[in-house]
């Protein structure tokens, strides 16, 4: 019986210890990217779409998700992109949308869009060098700053509720 107990005990503790770790990455760790925080100075390079910095960006509503080819959720979340964000919201002169592509170069990209058809631009960032300024492991992550360059909107992971709240927030950044 006290094996049991001590079975229990050790099998609540692991799990209410993992419950803990998944909450806390769900919300970005530090402050420089809690909402109303500025958008973070970096500089992109894609020998496909050129070169895009965050100083090009004053006066935009920016969206930036970070994914891999290889992550399951983000082929979920870069489908809705295809279906229904970039349609909407591409051809919007207020609206810049970079999707990275961590540890990334420009050929697999270009393999990957060609594969996919998504016909929205994917940025490499080989060495994780925009993305750490962003998160430090979990993807996929969707970050919107308003037309002030303030982080108005933030999600770790995908879900169509979470996408949902994600086109609110940008149709209302727009008005």
């Amino acid at each position: 019986m006290k094996d049991i107990m001590k079975r229990l005990l050790v099998t609540f503790v692991v799990l209410l210890v993992a419950l803990q770790i998944s909450a806390q990455d769900r919300k970005p760790a530090r402050a420089d990217l809690a909402l109303g925080s500025q958008m973070p100075a970096f500089t992109i390079e894609s020998s496909t779409y050129g070169k895009i910095s965050s100083s090009d960006l004053k006066g935009k509503v920016v969206l930036i998700n970070l994914f891999a080819t290889w992550c399951p959720p983000c082929q979920q979340e870069l489908a809705q992109v295809q279906k229904v964000l970039w349609p909407k919201y591409k051809d919007n002169a207020n609206f810049k949308m970079l999707v990275l592509g961590r540890e990334h170069t420009d050929a697999e990209l270009e393999k990957y869009n060609h594969k996919k058809g998504f016909t929205f631009p994917l940025y490499p960032d080989p060495a994780r060098g925009v993305f750490s300024k962003f998160a430090d492991q979990t993807i996929p992550r969707t970050y919107l700053y308003g037309k002030d360059g303030k982080l108005i909107y933030s999600a770790t992971g995908y879900s169509p509720d979470e996408f949902e709240k994600l086109m609110q927030a940008i149709d209302r950044a727009l008005k």
